[in-house]
């Protein structure tokens, strides 16, 4: 992996499928309330390596808007156990852990996982560069300006944010996520293994969700691969005026104008059916 990019980007769409190791996450798609939620995940990912997924991202820390943190311990007694059900299965897809923690990250490459999504971008954990750059792992950096004062939440809907001020929201999110790139670096990391993230639902308002996905092409001048991670979010759920498990719809909406404006990844919840979408995007894009 560490002479060339994790994955052929400009070719096709690569999917990111979403496994949730939390009892608390705002899609309702948590694994830690299911009986044996290790066989559970085993499940999961070989259904979504059947139905497209290039990449199997694992999180056991809640990022809903507003969620509490968990400790390392805490999140790899989650982690582990599933991460080894998933890895003995040998799936044709790489394993990311959504992980701002060095401690975990560490952990958990060792055990044979690829990626690191980091939602900090290297701005929460000063050690987590050092730890991706040892194991050559491909990272996520992603934008976040999230705070628990700026949230707020209905019942059906859920949180969002509101009153986020940017001066000029994209040329802000890109001068951010630079300096992310600077710290991976310095650390050593190449190029070739830096994909940036936007953010979106990360310390933005609906608007300005709605913007980024717009204007996505202005980060390709960051000249990195791009993920987008719309799937099922507030941004979605306070426009349609629909919970989580009903935005199915919208999430197709938003995946298809964010892979024309750019996106190289997708990250999602729906993985056949938004597997189906970018297949049908990329057919029209390279017609």
């Amino acid at each position: 992996m560490d002479n060339q990019a994790i994955l052929p980007f400009g070719s096709r769409t690569f999917i990111m499928g979403i496994i949730n190791l939390t009892p608390d996450s705002f899609s309702g798609d948590g694994l830690m309330g299911e009986e044996n939620y290790i066989e559970t995940a085993a499940r999961q990912a070989q259904r979504f390596v059947d139905e497209g997924a290039d990449i199997l991202d694992l999180g056991a820390e809640s990022t809903r808007p507003g969620a509490e943190a968990v400790d390392a311990e805490s999140e790899l007694d989650r982690l582990l156990p599933a991460l080894q059900g998933i890895l003995e299965l040998k799936l044709e897809a790489y394993i990311s852990i959504d992980t701002y923690k060095a401690a975990v990250a560490e952990r958990c490459l060792a055990l044979g996982a690829n990626i690191i999504n980091d939602i900090w971008g290297f701005k929460r954990d000063p050690e987590l560069a050092s730890v991706v750059a040892r194991f050559s792992a491909p990272v996520v950096l992603m934008h976040n300006r999230s705070r628990k004062e700026a949230v707020q939440r209905t019942k059906t809907l859920g949180g969002r944010y509101v009153d986020m001020n940017y001066q000029d929201l994209i040329s802000e999110i890109c001068d951010e996520l630079q300096g992310s790139i600077e710290i991976a670096k310095r650390a050593g990391i190449p190029d070739r293994h830096i994909i940036i993230d936007p953010g979106i639902g990360f310390g933005k308002t609906r608007e300005q969700n709605l913007y980024i996905i717009k204007n996505l092409t202005e980060f390709r001048k960051l000249g990195y691969p791009i993920l987008l991670g719309p799937s099922r979010k507030s941004f979605i759920g306070y426009t349609l005026d629909l919970p989580p498990e009903e935005r199915m719809e919208g999430t197709a909406a938003a995946v298809a104008i964010g892979i024309n404006n750019g996106a190289d990844i997708i990250r999602v919840h729906d993985v056949k059916e938004m597997s189906r979408v970018a297949k049908m995007c990329d057919a029209i894009l390279q017609s």
